[in-house]
């Protein structure tokens, strides 16, 4: 038998109910349960709190309790005067946790940052190939058209959030690998987030950026891997330079000041 139609009869109307397993604080399993069973998907609309209740065989406060942690973790998505749906299941809660853990760990705010980096170079490269066996010989009208928003933008002395996370978003669609793509926006998001807050000084050379988003676009469409992987290197050189400058800033002021002697 299913394991999900084992762990379920029907409720009133023949509908299904999720039969109470064991004892104790089970409410985030049930509910989770409860999706799979009926097939919901991001967006859908999830059954009111006494449904829940009613299906779950739980209280009120463990059905309230539950979601909250399942909102947390971007499962469910409440809309207040509206109802509770199925959330977007993004891992930017996953990422989130991990940078805080980082900075927890030594409460050093520059290295868990450089270490989301490094995370996301690594993902960037990882997909090289692939990626040059979906661009080789096509041209990208959408790609190329967000490489000179973001010129713009740079020339004016402007940041270009969202036009960057864009482009990476277009750049991996062609890739089946719903998991991967979640990922790398999700540990784009943390970086962006993170950044202002560090108070990192702006990158003086922010067009190398723009004109390694431009290069990594080329090579893929040339079928070059290599030189893609070059201008993704490229793409952080920018960012890891700041973070060597506000590192070495800290150190100088963390650095214990010499009191003259004579």
């Amino acid at each position: 038998m299913n394991r999900l139609a084992a762990g379920r009869s029907d409720g009133p109307g023949g509908s299904p109910r999720i039969r109470s397993r064991g004892t104790g604080n089970v409410a985030v399993e049930r509910i989770q349960e409860l999706i799979l069973a009926e097939g919901l998907t991001p967006g859908d609309a999830m059954p009111t709190e006494s449904a829940l209740c009613e299906r779950l065989g739980i209280s009120r406060s463990s059905v309230r309790e539950a979601m909250r942690t399942l909102a947390s973790l971007d499962i469910v998505e409440v809309r207040h005067g509206h109802g509770t749906f199925v959330g977007q299941l993004s891992l930017a809660p996953l990422v989130d946790g991990l940078l805080f853990r980082a900075r927890l760990d030594d409460g050093n705010d520059l290295r868990a940052l450089r270490e989301v980096i490094e995370l996301r170079i690594a993902l960037d490269l990882s997909v090289a190939e692939r990626l040059v066996e979906r661009y080789r010989d096509t041209t990208n009208p959408e790609l190329e058209g967000l490489i000179a928003q973001m010129r713009d933008l740079a020339s004016a002395g402007r940041p270009f959030p969202e036009a960057d996370a864009a482009f990476h978003t277009a750049l991996f669609s062609c890739l089946g690998n719903r998991l991967l793509r979640q990922l790398a926006q999700a540990f784009w998001e943390i970086h962006t987030v993170a950044v202002p807050l560090l108070g990192l000084p702006p990158a003086e050379d922010i067009l190398d950026t723009v004109d390694a988003h431009h290069a990594m676009l080329s090579s893929l469409e040339a079928g070059d891997a290599g030189a893609y992987r070059e201008a993704v290197l490229a793409h952080y050189r920018p960012l890891g330079r700041a973070l060597d400058a506000a590192a070495s800033a800290q150190a100088a002021q963390d650095a214990p000041t010499r009191t003259p002697t004579g």
